[in-house]
């Protein structure tokens, strides 16, 4: 008998199932299953069983909590992304899933147990106790999670993902701003008193992230054909760790064209960066000098950029502007002066062409008009000329 029915009392029944002798011990080994329910609830579950253990996905039972499991896929995933990336992964899972789901085994992690962790981070998941995490962040941990437990099942460790029976939490567009020309040009007058002039327009002439910029090497950049190569992006780690990465993807490395006037500008930051060399004994014919950096050389923090753009918008009343939105600003004046979709993709490096549509969706639907517009403009005239034809 494979497998066979015990009542245990009213309402409760375990199913023995016989998976046959082990290997090693010669033993035979069974496994006990409890049921709640009626006997036909047994029965069904006892032909469930059968079922999977005739298709080689019956999974054995393991003792392993879901913490322990976390730390131990954290340390294999780590070496296929980024350090910042990883760095992300191990704050989420020590400081979040481990306190809030570690000590379930991983075998009974179910959608439901899932799902309360998410409405509880929601409510009021800030470390800090001063309220719940936004949508987005737990969208995070959603991803995590079900990463890991997809890979708990490609080891056998379970059956399926419960993750997948899961909805996580929406996470909302952020509202973001752009500059007019007007702000732009208050913007970088005001720069020029501070050492990110040069940052700061080239940020928004071409829209690249802060992360590139920092990375930016001379090497990059061909004054001659006015055009920058972005290769690499630097981040700075909790440890204090400087580190370049690789583009997550190919778009991400990418050939950005300057405008004659951002060409100009580099030049003379170049010039005046050689100037700071001679003075530290650095070689001037070193391309391996970041465009942008003390001027020992050093990298610039990423964090002390962003406060250096905070206290200067704030200073010309721009409040609520944050760096990343030179970016923004630059996509968005690219769209209104009808430049195409696809370049504007190109330029920042999106992935996909429905990436840059989906974000910049508030520009383009003056795009629409606009060429409904002009299509009109074309079929009056085309009418026009026919009549001119036709009637002389």
């Amino acid at each position: 008998m494979r497998g066979h029915i015990v009542g245990r009392y009213k309402g409760s029944y375990s199913i023995v199932l016989s998976l046959g002798r082990d290997p090693v011990s010669g033993k035979r080994r069974q496994r006990w299953v409890t049921v709640h329910g009626t006997k036909r609830d047994a029965e069904k579950k006892l032909a469930e069983l059968l079922h999977q253990y005739d298709a080689g996905s019956l999974i054995k039972p393991n003792k392993i909590k879901l913490g322990d499991f976390l730390l131990r896929w954290l340390k294999d995933c780590k070496p296929n992304v980024g350090a910042k990336t990883a760095e992300g992964y191990e704050h989420i899972i020590l400081r979040h899933l481990i306190p809030g789901l570690g000590n379930i085994p991983l075998s009974q992690i179910d959608a439901e147990s899932l799902q309360h962790y998410y409405s509880e981070k929601l409510l009021q998941g800030r470390l800090d106790g001063k309220g719940g995490l936004s949508a987005k962040t737990v969208r995070h941990h959603h991803v995590i999670l079900h990463g890991a437990l997809s890979c708990a099942v490609k080891w056998g460790l379970l059956s399926k993902n419960p993750a997948d029976a899961v909805t996580p939490p929406r996470a909302q567009r952020h509202e973001w701003k752009t500059l007019n020309p007007d702000d732009i040009g208050r913007l970088l007058r005001a720069a020029k008193e501070t050492p990110y002039y040069e940052l700061f327009y080239l940020a928004i002439a071409t829209g690249m992230r802060r992360s590139e910029l920092l990375a930016l090497l001379w090497r990059d950049v061909d004054l001659f054909l006015c055009q920058i190569y972005v290769n690499r992006s630097l981040h700075h780690l909790t440890d204090g760790q400087i580190i370049y990465q690789q583009p997550k993807t190919a778009k991400g490395r990418r050939m950005i064209a300057l405008s004659p006037s951002t060409a100009l500008m580099l030049k003379e930051h170049q010039e005046k960066q050689k100037i700071e060399r001679v003075k530290f004994g650095i070689s001037l014919s070193n391309d391996d000098i970041l465009v942008f950096c003390h001027n020992d050389g050093s990298p610039l923090l990423p964090d002390s950029v962003t406060h250096a753009w905070i206290k200067l918008t704030r200073r010309i009343g721009l409040r609520g502007i944050r760096l990343h939105d030179a970016r923004h600003t630059h996509a968005s004046l690219l769209l209104k002066q009808g430049v195409h979709p696809k370049i504007v993709q190109e330029r920042l490096g999106h992935s996909t062409i429905q990436m840059t549509l989906d974000t910049y969706s508030h520009v383009v639907p003056g795009l629409q008009e606009a060429a409904a517009k002009r299509f009109d403009e074309f079929l009056i005239n085309e009418v026009k000329k026919e009549s001119v034809e036709k009637f002389g």
